[in-house]
């Protein structure tokens, strides 16, 4: 197991990691997009972890998990710690990089990340456009596979 910075949200079962320094973005894109609606009616979006994230290899998949003493915690900048409804251990799937506006290429293609000898597909996103929840719902159901399959 591996303690990675950064927020995780699930889609179902299926984990999105959202990573970048302290202040770029990650638990306030996370707060938008709990239970949102518009990434698949069926499903609703829930926190793994903020600010820290477990990551265990399972096979060759990685699992992403809350540590204990911050599970259920949300840090809402201004506000505090706010308990969330979660889920537990989620199969990561997505790996976003937060960055500012003008790094993130107008037409991107994925990258890969590779956490504890497993691959994932990586893009990276500004976090703090108004549309930056629907474009995490756009990129999340546009990927060559189906992630939200699993």
């Amino acid at each position: 197991m591996i303690l990675v910075h950064g927020t995780c949200i699930a889609f179902g079962a299926t984990g999105l990691l959202l990573r970048g320094p302290s202040g770029a973005g990650k638990s306030d894109l996370a707060l938008r997009l709990i239970n949102r609606p518009n990434i698949r009616p069926d499903m609703a979006v829930r926190l793994v972890a903020d600010d820290q994230v477990e990551v265990s290899r399972r096979d060759d998949e990685l699992w992403a998990s809350a540590p204990s003493q911050i599970a259920g915690l949300l840090e809402v900048r201004g506000v505090g710690l706010v308990r969330f409804e979660t889920h537990g251990d989620v199969r990561l799937r997505l790996v976003l990089d937060l960055c500012p506006t003008g790094a993130v290429p107008r037409l991107p293609e994925a990258d890969r990340c590779t956490i504890d000898g497993v691959a994932l597909p990586l893009y990276p996103f500004a976090p703090f456009e108004a549309s930056a929840p629907d474009k995490v719902a756009i990129l999340v159901r546009s990927l060559p596979q189906d992630i939200l399959a699993s």
